[in-house]
């Protein structure tokens, strides 16, 4: 094949978002500090969830944070502002080594006096499965379910 054709057949790059970068540095026992390269603020992981979250339940609340920030935004573009919004989140993890998330389960409080249940419901379902970035970097086969209280009921 010539040099020509290979050239015809090469996927061109996608472009898109730059890449995350990051960076994590030890701060004893074990506990880590993490943020961008660039500078900002930090967070500290701690694998004995003394000083912060583990690194586990930092990958919960990032998913947490992501499908969050959508829901916001979806609701927002509705005209039902978000008054309030909260997400438990329970990781069920393998029993060996290592002990990797196997499911995730989010149960959703969001509270908005204008925001109506299918509204909300398809705002999530629309966080979940299409445009949170964190759940799209996870096992695709891995489940995750969600529920919603709304308004407290």
């Amino acid at each position: 094949m010539s040099s020509e054709s290979l050239k015809n057949t090469t996927a061109m790059p996608v472009v898109g978002k730059p890449p995350a970068k990051v960076s994590v540095t030890w701060a004893g026992e074990h506990r880590f500090d993490g943020q961008r390269q660039s500078g900002g603020p930090a967070i500290r992981m701690d694998a004995s969830g003394e000083t912060g979250p583990s690194p586990v339940d930092t990958l919960l609340c990032a998913l947490a944070g992501c499908t969050g920030v959508d829901v916001v935004d979806i609701l927002a573009k509705r005209r039902t502002p978000v008054q309030a919004l909260s997400v438990d989140v329970e990781g069920e993890r393998f029993a060996g080594v290592p002990g990797r998330v196997t499911a995730i389960k989010l149960h959703y409080r969001i509270f908005g006096a204008e925001v109506e249940r299918q509204h909300a419901e398809r705002a999530i379902e629309l966080a979940v499965t299409k445009y949170c970035s964190v759940r799209d970097s996870l096992d695709p086969h891995m489940p995750v379910t969600w529920t919603l209280e709304l308004n407290g009921g």
